[in-house]
């Protein structure tokens, strides 16, 4: 079976060249959606006019929106389309308007200027794509300059009351389209002008923490920048710093544990939404701190833990809407932005077990999809609003990278990992798969056939493992490290170029090879599943 499916692999590689990744199964419904998603991410690519064709968001929306497709969108496609990834990344700065505003959309009409709609930080998935491809320093500094620019708007326009915290004007500010989170606030601000908020209204502006903790965490990657590029004029660390403290101050609730708005009247808004995951996956929190939002939210069935997580809002929470899925809707559905934006919030403090947790069941919805939507059903896994949706297709080829294939990092690392996509839903058949990216010159292949993971380098085996770990090849120090990938522990064996190396792991647990011994580096623990 393993030289089956190896030749069924290889002979795609061979027929279509113009991809960086593959991938087969005997999982017949997966490996076609995988294919579609390829050839539908294609569909989701547009030429402006200026013979640099961007990666747009797909469905209905025609253009390309900051809050994601130019962040955390690009940031995956820099992955697989590095030079669309770029382009896309690029057209921000080229439409930054004269007062230092980003638009929050391009359009084949051009730039559209009307709210800010802030998500996941520009400046890191700009930092991201940077390091994995090629360390363009021209294309570097255009993005700094626009993003420290931009940084001096938010500060002259979006902090009205003084706090520090950015602020909402209205509920497209944030892309949280129909949140109770926003009820009784107008769609956009005043005049479809970004630097006016109504007036007459009972509770805006509010401090919003995941625009606050936005500006945080991209005040940081431009710290990293800003070393890189040898600028000494801003000291992006103590502003980020101002942030936080902002954030933490006036929008974080100690006894909740979570983050809310904090209205005019200094009243907080309580309604439990997926703020508390955009906050996290901007790196706010230590690992103490992360670990409770897992075991009181993120993995609570009560709340955010839902049969295909995450809900936009609570599940406990009586305005919690299960059924709005025939929308664009932030009210209760699974948002597929949400899933690829949760990584960041998982990885930072190495919860990867738990993290497979939320990749496994998406996957099984994936099988049993023919379309791409924007949002799924939280306790059935149907798709919802939309279709040829490019947050949903990406979502896909990530989740088969980070389960079961060969993930490139900005760090230097490959990540190889040993796991496979888990029927969950009404079947029972174990299914083998086989994955390939082209990386850094090379042809890195990666099957998975009864428990045993063999890696090939350019059609010849590099090594083995057992399912259940992760094998992390640093191409930068030249070090070899496992991640122990399961609830339970794994005890095997790595082959690595002909020399066995024995080992015995624990969930989230990394070990790192020194002088031919394992030598633990990082172990977290395993935050289990609450429901009371």
């Amino acid at each position: 079976m393993t030289q089956a499916i190896l030749s069924r692999l290889y002979d795609q590689i061979d027929q279509t060249t113009d991809r960086t990744t593959h991938f087969v199964s005997t999982n017949n419904q997966l490996e076609a959606m995988v294919t579609k998603a390829h050839v539908q991410l294609n569909q989701c690519i547009k030429d402006h006019g200026n013979g640099k064709p961007v990666l747009h968001e797909g469905g209905i929306y025609h253009g390309t929106w900051l809050e994601s497709t130019g962040t955390i969108n690009a940031e995956i496609l820099s992955r697989f389309l590095p030079d669309i990834a770029q382009h896309t990344f690029e057209q921000f700065a080229t439409h930054q308007r004269a007062d230092g505003l980003i638009p929050y959309k391009v359009t084949p009409d051009g730039p559209n200027y009307r709210q800010i709609q802030l998500v996941s930080p520009l400046a890191r998935s700009v930092w991201s794509h940077y390091q994995l491809n090629g360390r363009d320093k021209a294309f570097l500094k255009k993005m700094y300059d626009a993003m420290a620019k931009y940084d001096s708007w938010l500060t002259t326009y979006r902090n009205t009351r003084q706090t520090g915290c950015v602020e909402a004007f209205s509920t497209f500010d944030t892309g949280h389209d129909r949140s109770p989170r926003f009820w009784h606030a107008p769609d956009v601000p005043h005049t479809g002008d970004a630097t006016k908020y109504h007036l007459d209204s009972p509770h805006l502006p509010f401090l919003a923490p995941d625009l606050t903790a936005n500006v945080y965490c991209q005040r940081r990657y431009l710290a990293k920048i800003a070393i890189e590029l040898g600028d000494t004029t801003h000291n992006w660390l103590a502003l980020a710093d101002q942030s936080l403290h902002s954030l933490m101050e006036y929008c974080y609730d100690k006894d909740d544990h979570l983050f809310y708005d904090l209205d005019r009247n200094h009243q907080h808004v309580k309604v439990q939404s997926d703020v508390l995951l955009r906050v996290l996956a901007c790196e706010v929190g230590d690992d103490d701190f992360f670990k409770q939002a897992l075991s009181r939210y993120l993995l609570h069935t009560k709340k955010f833990f839902s049969a295909y997580p995450f809900t936009s809002i609570a599940l406990d929470d009586p305005r919690f809407d299960p059924t709005s899925t025939a929308y664009n809707s932030w009210s209760g559905t699974s948002n597929f932005l949400s899933l690829i934006r949760a990584p960041h919030a998982f990885e930072a403090h190495g919860h990867y077990v738990e993290l497979t947790w939320v990749l496994q069941p998406i996957l099984t919805a994936f099988a049993h999809m023919d379309r791409f939507p924007q949002t799924l059903h939280p306790w059935t896994g149907e798709a919802g609003f939309t279709d040829v949706y490019s947050p949903s297709i990406l979502c896909l080829l990530d989740y088969i990278e980070r389960l079961s294939g060969i993930l490139p990092r900005p760090d230097g690392e490959l990540w190889i990992t040993g796991l496979t996509p888990y029927p969950f839903h009404q079947e029972h058949e174990q299914h083998e798969v086989a994955y390939s990216r082209h990386h850094n010159d090379h042809e890195y292949t990666l099957t998975h056939i009864n428990e045993t993971c063999t890696l090939y380098k350019d059609r010849e085996e590099l090594a083995t493992f057992p399912a259940g770990i992760r094998l992390i090849l640093n191409e930068v120090d030249q070090s070899i490290s496992i991640v122990g990938m399961s609830v339970r522990t794994i005890k095997g064996t790595l082959t690595y170029q002909q020399t066995d190396y024995p080992f015995q792991i624990k969930g989230n647990e990394i070990q790192t090879l020194q002088a031919g011994a394992w030598a633990t580096t990082q172990s977290p623990g395993i935050v289990p599943p609450t429901y009371e």
